[in-house]
């Protein structure tokens, strides 16, 4: 069966409509400060508006069956698309940046990695300021996600396109139909992002920062309108980021059966022991050595290392400390948190516990097999047993992640031969770009930031945060010969 082009193009069309439509609130908020501020993001927002609408409209009428291969290449175009884009907004403002700036900035932003381009964040305009935040909050949860909701108006369910963007292996739904799942997804993230923001105007955030910062957090993306990122608010204000940060992390099916009083249900998560378990270690390992090799008194070493721990497990990556400066120990193991990401089914990104969790638990297994090699030895999680399909998947995908990694950081060591430390850059560059975590180490460290980068190496990290964000696969299929074929 031949590919369904029509409904693809017009999917498409709907993403960039919505895309433009939402670039009308910086807009306004730009218009409220300085005019000549607003005049890139209207020329922007006018720009998506026609094309999305000259996409939907121009394949009025084709047929709306949507199958597997149509759902991923939706999915894959809608990111690129919208990527592109949400990048107008600073190509048009002259803000003194080039076009590769520009689209690095944007998918940085949908990906919700939080790498910036931006030397003087604070001497940008308020109202890009506000799109650069608004990108992180329209991809925490998934640009496709966010469309299913209006998939009764294009004639098409959307099943296939939630199987394709959801986070994570987990198969766990808050409701069985679709539809309704998107709806209380969007009901759980736009409370959350309404409570932080209200939270940090009481304690003492400006209206105009707390309303960045909360988009920002819940959808775990980082950017901030300071320079000093976080470091620049005072020690309640991390304290609470810090906080909405972990909840983030966790699976939204668990913060909903919460909500609802399944307390049991919640703590029965064994990827949510976990994520605490590991967070809690990691703090206590981390301030015990800032400790013992700094002169740091205990509050702060607590919560700088609580909050760089937290920002990082949850790929927020929000700085309120430079961890490289500690020990070299230290910023080996903050690299290596790179590598975690928290729960499934959250906006976090990176490798997620789960994962990890069933590589060990399958490893541990393999000891037992081969002392007992006619037993029948069987992996569980929560309580239920690991499909073979399941446990293939999560190996597959992390001998792909390890390689992609390998590989990129192989071609980003020739990209940037000329840096003083062209290896551990192009390291910390590949592994925060494939995470969707934002800061990294070497002469990418949290005080740095990315425009030093050559513009074919910022493209190619945006292939790299793209192919993060989508979990590999839903990218990775389309350059199968296996997806082409007609049967």
């Amino acid at each position: 069966m031949s590919i369904n082009l029509g409904i693809i193009t017009r999917v498409i069309g709907a993403v960039l409509f919505c895309i433009g439509m939402l670039m009308l609130l910086p807009t306004a908020v730009a218009f409220s400060y300085d005019v000549k501020n607003c005049i890139g993001l209207f020329q922007s927002a006018v720009i998506a508006i026609l094309a999305g609408a000259a996409l939907f409209f121009f394949t009025k009428g084709c047929k709306t069956d949507i199958g597997k291969r149509e759902g991923y290449m939706i999915v894959s175009l809608s990111w690129i698309s919208a990527g592109i884009f949400s990048a107008l907004p600073y190509i048009l403002s002259n803000v003194g940046i080039s076009v590769v700036d520009g689209v690095f900035e944007s998918i940085s932003g949908m990906t919700t990695t939080g790498a910036t381009i931006f030397e003087d964040i604070e001497a940008m305009p308020q109202g890009l300021l506000l799109w650069r935040s608004m990108t992180q909050w329209i991809g925490g949860m998934g640009i496709i996600v966010l469309t299913v909701a209006i998939f009764p108006l294009l004639g098409v369910g959307g099943v296939e396109l939630f199987v394709a963007e959801s986070p994570g292996p987990t198969s766990n739904k808050i409701h069985p139909r679709i539809k309704e799942t998107a709806k209380r997804l969007w009901l759980l993230y736009v409370g959350l992002s309404a409570l932080i923001i209200i939270t940090l105007r009481l304690e003492g955030m400006t209206s105009f920062d707390a309303i960045n910062h909360g988009l920002t957090t819940v959808a775990t993306g980082g950017f901030s309108t300071k320079n000093s990122s976080i470091a620049d608010f005072s020690p309640l204000i991390q304290y609470t980021i810090l906080l909405f940060m972990f909840i983030a992390g966790i699976n939204y099916s668990l913060i909903y059966a919460g909500i609802q009083g399944k307390l049991n249900k919640v703590w029965r998560s064994d990827e949510l022991r976990t994520y605490i378990f590991f967070t809690l270690a990691s703090i206590v390992f981390v301030t015990t050595s800032i400790l013992y090799h700094t002169d740091i008194q205990l509050e702060q070493a607590f919560r700088d290392a609580a909050f760089q721990i937290v920002s990082l497990i949850t790929t927020t990556g929000y700085i309120s400390a430079d961890y490289t400066i500690w020990h070299p120990s230290l910023t080996m193991f903050f690299f290596m948190l790179l590598f975690a990401g928290a729960c499934a089914g959250s906006t976090a990104g990176g490798i997620k516990i789960i994962r990890h969790m069933v590589f060990a638990k399958n490893s541990l297994l393999e000891f037992k097999r081969i002392l007992h090699p006619n037993g029948l030895i069987r992996l569980r999680i929560d309580n239920g047993l690991v499909a073979p399909r399941i446990l293939t998947h999560v190996l597959v995908f992390l001998l792909l992640y390890l390689g992609i990694f390998a590989i990129g950081t192989l071609m980003m060591s020739v990209m940037i031969a000329h840096f003083d430390q062209p290896l551990l850059t192009s390291a910390g560059a590949v592994a925060t770009s494939l995470g969707n975590v934002g800061p990294a180490i070497a002469e990418l460290s949290p005080v740095d930031n990315f425009s030093q980068l050559p513009s074919v190496a910022k493209l190619f990290l945006c292939f790299i945060m793209l192919l993060g964000r989508l979990e590999l696969f839903s990218i990775l299929i389309l350059f199968s010969p296996y997806f082409w074929r007609s049967n």
